[in-house]
């Protein structure tokens, strides 16, 4: 799933602070750009684990145009932090799935994991 980042700007005197929008809690930091975004993965990352742990549902990811306009955001610059967010929405379970066999085949083409596949096409779909 990809979730946009919100990157305040640093400068010599301070860091590039991270905001997750669809995230509430979830900020990060870094020195560099470059290390905000980095550092901004960890901090999604850790935050899913602990959701997880406690039960809690993963948030929806949203889109940079929902956010990129608002007030709180003004001067802000945007990125994403992809992530798979399949370990962190429970057990796997194994179901039969009945499919033509031209999408089978189109599947294997397209990847290499047939249930990986599945499942993202399904988190996008019902997050849509």
């Amino acid at each position: 799933m990809r979730f946009p980042i919100a990157i305040e700007l640093g400068d010599n005197n301070n860091a590039y602070g991270v905001t997750f929008p669809d995230v509430n809690g979830c900020f990060s930091a870094g020195d560099t750009y470059d290390e905000a975004i980095d550092n901004a993965y960890e901090a999604l990352e850790g935050f899913l684990e602990l959701a997880f742990e406690l039960g809690n549902e993963v948030p929806e990811a949203g889109t940079v145009e929902q956010y990129k306009d608002k007030s709180e955001f003004k001067g802000y610059s945007w990125a994403f932090v992809e992530i798979d967010v399949t370990p962190y929405l429970g057990r796997s379970k194994k179901i039969n799935v009945t499919l033509p066999e031209y999408l089978i085949n189109k599947i294997d083409k397209a990847s290499s994991n047939r249930s990986k596949f599945l499942a993202d096409a399904a988190l996008k779909s019902l997050s849509a």
